[in-house]
């Protein structure tokens, strides 16, 4: 099976099905939505400190495989002897300015100067929740290579990055991160934009990461769509699933899953383990903060998905189900 390259209509790039991005005609009723909506968005109790000891990363995971979620879509994945960061975002809030706008629940559990050296940063796509300039300031003078969607490097150019350290790549585009780690651009159903103008104007992907032992899926952000059995058909199966849970809403059904549609894109993707992500960071979505992993522990079970859910900050090899229930303590 086939997966489709992008395509535009003038300057928009288009997702491969019909899809509602939740644009201006719905800002009224979503709006409504937020101003009635009576769940715990924020975390009553103020969550972690979670921390992360850097001394860890000086042993290699026996099992080849060691992911730590450093919260959101942020996670640092120990793949068959090379290193790679996903969508880092390390700043206070999500948002155009640091005064205002989605702010964290938790610190990051490790510091950027305490990361190890890494091998490689994706960039899914441009949204603040994903593509933070602060930390991209921070890693422009790192030579480290970055591997993003196609028109994402603009942004890391325009924040210090070397054009020589960045590869744009559109969907079915492959490269090598050193000289083993195949990394492939995949389809997901989601938007683009960082302000009124310039919508879907850059590309939105999600990832296979394979080595020579491990084989692993980072889906970003995206809707449900029949792109995901495509992917598993082409790619799979997968020692590892990572997908978004959080921020859902019933004015955006197309461009988010929640739990029930990504635990059956982890079945399309022929997963062996799901890790649960995009969740019990920020408060994006008129859900409580801890309703998609809630909602997601009983549906795995039910049908027989064997979930990897580790504490924010803890580095934990991939070896088999697991499930840290770290949020539990915060409930109210």
């Amino acid at each position: 099976m086939s997966l489709p390259a992008s395509r535009k209509k003038g300057q928009k790039y288009q997702n491969t099905i019909p899809t509602d991005e939740a644009g201006f005609g719905k800002m009224i009723p979503i709006l409504r939505e937020y101003v009635n909506n009576k769940a715990e968005n924020t975390p009553k109790k103020t969550l972690g400190p979670f921390k992360t000891d850097p001394s860890v990363y000086n042993t290699p995971p026996a099992s080849g495989l060691r992911i730590t979620w450093i919260g959101h879509s942020s996670i640092l994945i120990e793949i068959d002897g090379k290193r790679i960061l996903t969508d880092p975002v390390w700043s206070d809030r999500v948002s155009f300015s640091q005064s205002f706008g989605p702010k964290r629940f938790f610190k990051p559990p490790i510091a950027l100067e305490d990361l190890p050296p890494l091998d490689a940063v994706i960039q899914s796509h441009d949204h603040y929740d994903h593509l933070d300039k602060a930390t991209i300031k921070f890693f422009a003078d790192k030579n480290i290579p970055f591997f993003c969607s196609v028109g994402v490097a603009q942004y890391l150019t325009r924040w210090g990055m070397a054009a020589n350290f960045i590869t744009e790549m559109d969907w079915g585009d492959s490269a090598m991160i050193g000289n083993e780690i195949v990394l492939t651009s995949t389809p997901s159903r989601h938007f683009s934009g960082r302000g009124i103008t310039g919508r879907n104007e850059t590309l939105w992907s999600s990832f296979v990461i394979k080595g020579p032992e491990h084989n692993i899926y980072f889906g970003a952000d995206s809707g449900y769509s029949p792109e995901f059995k495509a992917i598993g058909e082409a790619f799979g199966p997968f020692d590892l699933t990572m997908l978004e849970i959080g921020a859902y809403g019933k004015f955006w059904p197309d461009i988010h899953m929640g739990p029930d549609n990504a635990s059956n894109a982890h079945l399309d993707l022929k997963g062996k383990l799901m890790m649960p992500i995009h969740y019990g960071t920020f408060n994006l979505a008129p859900h409580a903060w801890y309703e998609p992993i809630e909602w997601l522990v009983p549906m795995a079970k039910q049908k027989h998905i064997n979930l990897f859910a580790p504490k924010p900050g803890e580095p934990t090899e991939v070896k088999g189900a697991y499930n840290s229930d770290w949020w539990k303590e915060y409930l109210s």
